[in-house]
């Protein structure tokens, strides 16, 4: 039996009769993607932005993961590191990251007759500190799972259901997210990072964050899973690796990994400024 959520979600892209998606290739994207197609067929296109703050990798798994839907797929280039708002990384970052790929997605999509261009939020990403879905409304962008109320377990949950393989595919946001507020951004600097974070995904941790604090780097996995990593990892050979991407120091997070750590350093009127609808600019 169909979840009303699931029902609804589906009356939403009946309504608009056709739609970009802005797909990463997460699990949330991938699941409006899914729903878009089963409801439009061809007159739904997911739209992947390429940029050094994507792993190829990832992209790789978004083009696998589109043509297993079904959904026409287009990968286009943008070019948040030529403006130093973004790079300067300041708190309001995402904002200038999801203007740039919405400036770039809605004419690309207006142009080839798709009126509406819906992203992968969800009810959840509500509730943190993330000036990136300011900029998306501003542009005039949807976000279904979001107006229907679908959180990220219930996103799991659909996505399950619906026998898609990937449904427990861990988070994985952009590689800039991984530098503390205030830290310049830069592709060599990206790279490093996502070299790290492909190299303990190949020692099989999926659920991990590696941070850059200038030259060290902050290994961060579940809690429960440290003293497996420690007891299991051959540690010499890891920081070697690490400092053959271009890291001094390497460390581990004894805390572990939680989604939007480095959120905490915002003050409370920051932290709500996009849950009022304001950009912080």
């Amino acid at each position: 039996m169909m979840s009303p959520k699931l029902q609804n979600l589906k009356d939403i892209f009946a309504e608009m009769d056709r739609a970009s998606i802005a797909y990463s290739g997460g699990i949330d994207s991938t699941l409006v993607a899914k729903i878009a197609y089963d409801v439009l067929g061809d007159r739904a296109l997911a739209i992947t932005a390429e940029s050094p703050s994507l792993l190829p990798e990832d992209l790789e798994d978004a083009r696998i993961q589109a043509a297993e839907i079904g959904i026409p797929h287009e990968v286009i280039q943008t070019h948040e590191m030529e403006n130093p708002n973004y790079t300067s990384n300041p708190v309001n970052r995402c904002y200038f990251c999801k203007s740039e790929l919405h400036d770039t997605l809605k004419p690309l999509a207006l142009q080839r007759g798709y009126p509406y261009v819906v992203d992968g939020v969800n009810a959840d990403d509500l509730k943190d500190y993330r000036p990136g879905i300011q900029a998306a409304k501003e542009r005039g962008a949807r976000s279904p799972l979001a107006e229907v109320g679908i959180t990220k377990a219930e996103v799991r949950e659909i996505s399950k259901h619906l026998g898609l393989p990937w449904w427990d595919k861990p988070a994985q946001p952009c590689l800039s997210s991984r530098f503390p507020y205030g830290e310049e951004i830069t592709v060599a600097k990206l790279q490093r990072v996502g070299r790290c974070e492909l190299y303990l995904r190949k020692l099989g941790w999926r659920n991990l964050r590696v941070r850059s604090e200038a030259d060290t780097a902050k290994i961060e996995l579940p809690p429960e899973q440290i003293k497996e990593f420690v007891l299991t990892t051959d540690l010499p050979t890891l920081v070697s690796a690490f400092q053959s991407f271009g890291f001094l120091y390497v460390t581990l997070d004894l805390e572990g990994y939680r989604s939007g750590k480095l959120n905490q350093v915002l003050t409370p009127e920051i932290r709500n400024s996009t849950r009022s609808g304001m950009a912080i600019g």
